[in-house]
């Protein structure tokens, strides 16, 4: 675990200079607000599956913010880290299905768990109700300062000079950083180990501590401690350059064909929850993300806008789920 100074630093870099790509003409139209007419007429949990501090919380906040202002009622972020998500998911997943406990779900909780864990105590697809695929980021593959590597084939090259003396760190087994950098080892051909920390707001603290020497990790987290001079970024995991990091080449094209990944964030409710209310829900998602302050915040930390239909982000969890299981039996990636 980072020393506390280092949680600190990082927390105050990511939190106050996170004057936290305006991809609204892909928004989807939201309905006109539907629902019951009391609906909602008390506050709204809105459970975050990991720490304060990390990607999915810093997304959640600003989003959340927003519909508490336009729904005349707050929504409260309700950390629940641990277990790579999986207690929060749960705890989502089994509670009363009336609108008023959501799930600020990822890539990670609703979609790659299914593939990599033996023994899910939930289902991404039937215990829930698809709200809004909020948006969209790809990972910064960023190193500690201290690392010579000044991109990522000087990396790579790195890494086969020193096999096994290299750490890159995530926010749990099987967490999505994880399989970030899992799936660079496998198509870079190299042994950077693993070194799991209790959720995705401590692993970076520990990159920038020099506890770890490499880290894959959302934009939203990563680029203000760049601009700050705290880490040093290699490269961006989409298919295309960040438009608030134009410098920045893809892993693709700076030396490892093959390699794309990101992350998505969307909310959803307890399955059961009825469609008037998630109608409703959907618009107010939607209102959000079409704000100038979410747009500019989201724009400058590279992250994409997307605000789906509810139809539309339960296929994506079907897919998803289907995909990366595929990919975890063909790299044998399974946790208990």
């Amino acid at each position: 675990m980072a020393p506390l100074i280092a949680n600190t630093i990082g927390l105050v870099v990511l939190l106050t200079s996170l004057g936290l790509m305006d991809a609204s003409p892909g928004l989807a139209q939201g309905p006109a607000k539907a629902g019951a007419a009391n609906y909602p007429n008390k506050p709204v949990r809105l459970i975050v599956p990991f720490p304060a501090g990390g990607g999915t919380d810093i997304v959640a906040r600003i989003i959340a913010r927003e519909m508490s202002d336009s729904m005349g009622t707050p929504i409260v972020v309700d950390n629940r880290g641990g277990a790579a998500g999986i207690i929060a998911s749960e705890i989502a997943g089994k509670s009363t299905p009336d609108g008023y406990t959501l799930l600020f779900g990822n890539t990670a909780t609703n979609a790659t768990h299914a593939a990599i864990y033996r023994k899910l105590p939930y289902d991404p697809i039937k215990d829930f109700a698809a709200i809004s695929l909020a948006a969209f980021s790809p990972y910064v593959m960023s190193v500690n300062p201290s690392v010579p590597a000044k991109s990522v084939k000087e990396f790579v090259a790195l890494a086969k000079a020193k096999p096994g003396q290299l750490n890159f760190g995530s926010g749990g087994n099987g967490s999505v950083p994880h399989l970030a950098a899992a799936l660079f080892n496998y198509l870079a051909g190299i042994n950077v180990v693993h070194v799991p920390y209790k959720g995705g707001a401590a692993h970076l603290p520990a990159l920038v501590a020099g506890e770890v020497q490499v880290n894959f990790s959302s934009a939203v987290q990563v680029m203000p401690l760049v601009k700050a001079g705290k880490l040093r970024a290699l490269a961006v995991t989409g298919t295309s350059r960040l438009p608030a990091a134009p410098e920045l080449p893809t892993v693709a094209e700076a030396g490892v064909p093959g390699y794309e990944f990101g992350i998505w964030w969307g909310f959803l409710a307890p399955a059961g929850t009825p469609r008037t209310t998630v109608n409703h829900l959907y618009g107010e998602v939607v209102k959000a993300l079409r704000s100038q302050d979410v747009k500019e915040k989201f724009g400058r930390a590279g992250v994409n806008i997307v605000g789906n239909k509810p139809d539309e982000f339960a296929a994506v969890i079907r897919r998803d789920v289907a995909l990366w299981k595929k990919i975890a039996a063909a790299a044998g990636i399974r946790l208990d």
